[in-house]
């Protein structure tokens, strides 16, 4: 008897089940809603959230050393020397797209510190961050700032609200700027900052890798105001992209399109025609792959959103985001953004 009340039960645990999972997922489906049509709203919520786990867990939410402030990356000078140039990351960036770069710059005799931030905090924050830091530097030694992907808009959002106003004084003491290098940075946003989940996972991993993963740690950088301030309707870009830059600050802007179609979107392309039996599909693509690429950029940031007005137009190599920087698999030789951008940095040396 027992047995079968067990048995009649159990479409009723399947059922309630069932009814659980539906409510989860459609409590999901609602908070996607509004987010997505009230984007501004999520934000505060968000700096509220993350401003109230400061105050109940401080330690848990403090950075590590290694993870926060300026660090120098050169091996050849001594930490003692000021920087020539500082190097700032972008979204969820566990650190390492500066590894290469930094190594050119030593071979150049450059030295390179960078500054590190919670990555996934209000880009404004971020920003104010480095302002407050900023008096730490040799006054005397001007700077050559380099950002990649957000990075280059907490540079952007610095130089035209806290170091070099365009119609204002400094609200900041210590070094000049000299000039700016934006490496696929999302001047007009990016719809991909939607989507940043995997991005999030990727540090995770190299969190774990280098022993440092805690249940905080994808609290500690911030709890995703800063995919708010990329998307390209965002009031943060929408106010950032009305000021004027100070047209004694030179700048460079370098972005990345997608030379061929990736391996795997190729091969996703042949199954779909082995499913459907369409022929001449991927000849097709590859027809078309130059417009197609234009429109995907670097795989993460538009051709089209790395421009800003009254500014050089824009270099854009055969690279994908990361790989403008960093080595990729399936390539070869140098990353394309690393020669420019130290000739750029030895061109305005030059001139100074």
């Amino acid at each position: 008897m027992s047995t079968r009340k067990g048995r009649s039960g159990f479409p009723w645990r399947r059922t309630i089940g069932l009814v659980v999972a539906v409510a989860i997922l459609g409590g999901i489906a609602k908070w996607l809603w509004w987010t997505e049509h009230h984007p501004e709203q999520e934000r505060e919520l968000r700096l509220q959230v993350q401003e109230q786990l400061h105050d109940w867990f401080p330690e848990q939410m403090a950075l590590p050393d290694e993870l926060f402030g300026f660090i120098p990356r050169s091996q050849r000078h001594d930490d003692s020397r000021p920087p020539d140039v500082l190097l700032l990351h972008g979204l969820d960036e566990p650190g390492g797209i500066w590894d290469e770069l930094a190594n050119a710059f030593d071979e150049a005799g450059i030295n390179a510190w960078e500054f590190r931030y919670p990555n996934d905090q209000a880009i404004d924050h971020s920003t104010d961050l480095l302002a407050e830091h900023w008096p730490e530097l040799d006054s005397d030694h001007e700077l050559i700032l380099i950002g990649h992907s957000m990075g280059g808009l907490v540079i952007r959002d610095f130089i035209t609200r806290w170091r070099h106003p365009a119609d204002a004084d400094a609200r900041v003491d210590g070094p000049a700027v000299a000039g700016v290098i934006l490496v696929g940075t999302p001047n007009q946003g990016s719809e991909w900052a939607r989507l940043r989940a995997w991005l999030e996972l990727r540090e995770w991993i190299s969190d774990i890798r280098e022993r440092r993963f805690s249940l905080f740690a994808a609290l500690r950088d911030g709890t995703g105001a800063a995919k708010i301030d990329l998307r390209p309707d965002s009031r943060f870009l929408g106010e950032l992209n009305e000021r004027d830059w100070p047209d004694w600050v030179e700048m460079k802007i370098i972005g990345g399109v997608l030379a061929e179609p990736t391996p795997a979107m190729t091969e996703s392309v042949s199954a779909l025609v082995e499913q459907f039996g369409r022929e001449g599909v991927v000849e097709e693509l590859l027809e078309r792959w130059d417009d197609i690429g234009a429109g995907l950029g670097d795989g993460v940031v538009p051709v089209e959103s790395l421009a800003l007005p009254d500014q050089p137009e824009p270099l854009v190599l055969d690279a994908s985001h990361r790989g403008l920087l960093v080595p990729m698999p399936l390539t070869e030789g140098e990353p394309p953004a690393i020669e420019p951008v130290v000739k750029t940095v030895l061109e305005w040396q030059g001139e100074n």
